[in-house]
């Protein structure tokens, strides 16, 4: 199983969450994605990720997160010893997420988002400062990231398998070009010859 984890203020229908789900599809294996929404609140959201992924882990879950996803993907794979995808993610948000507290809206409708102050500390409580095994993870990065310094990326997760883009952008538009690496590393036996359609 694969648990994929949007990033801030997104959704299911995000669009590496789409190709991903794409793609398992194509291979047959739509059913062993889980790719939940989660609420604006960290504590709820890593409650409700949990509950999801302890039906699983550790020996049939992988964990895919993007941006703040892969923020939260971290915190899971320490608990759970897990495998986990970290795409464009945030190692420290909180530096980046202060200025969004209030309301605004969910990037893929008109749904009110409100990030309350107090999710800051829950975001706190979640850092992790430093990976335990650096070859449970795989970093996805891009240089040309807008939002977030590839640098903080490729240093905090040392040591771990890493393929870091020359450009593209937070969104990585070419997504599609790297997906069955990401597969492949949540599942060698996903993308072997056998299994792919």
């Amino acid at each position: 199983m694969i648990l994929y984890l949007h990033g801030f203020r997104s959704s299911p229908r995000s669009f590496k969450a789409r190709v991903v789900q794409k793609r398992l599809e194509e291979l047959g294996r739509a059913h062993e994605l889980i790719c939940p929404q989660l609420p604006a609140s960290p504590k709820e959201a890593m409650e409700l990720a949990l509950l999801l992924a302890e039906r699983h882990a550790p020996h049939d879950l992988s964990i895919v997160g993007s941006s703040l996803g892969g923020f939260y993907a971290t915190w899971l794979a320490e608990r759970l010893d897990v495998p986990a995808v970290l795409i464009n993610p945030a190692v420290n948000p909180l530096k980046n997420l202060e200025k969004h507290v209030g309301v605004t809206t969910a990037w893929h409708s008109d749904e009110p988002f409100e990030f309350k102050q107090e999710y800051i500390g829950e975001l706190a409580g979640l850092r992790v400062e430093k990976i335990t095994k650096p070859e449970r993870y795989f970093l996805l990065a891009a240089t040309g990231d807008e939002v977030l310094d590839y640098r903080d990326m490729v240093a905090h997760y040392a040591g771990a398998r890493q393929h870091v883009i020359q450009g593209s952008d937070h969104a990585i538009p070419e997504f599609p070009e790297y997906v069955d690496e990401v597969l492949a590393f949540c599942n060698p036996q996903l993308m072997s010859a056998g299994a792919v359609q």
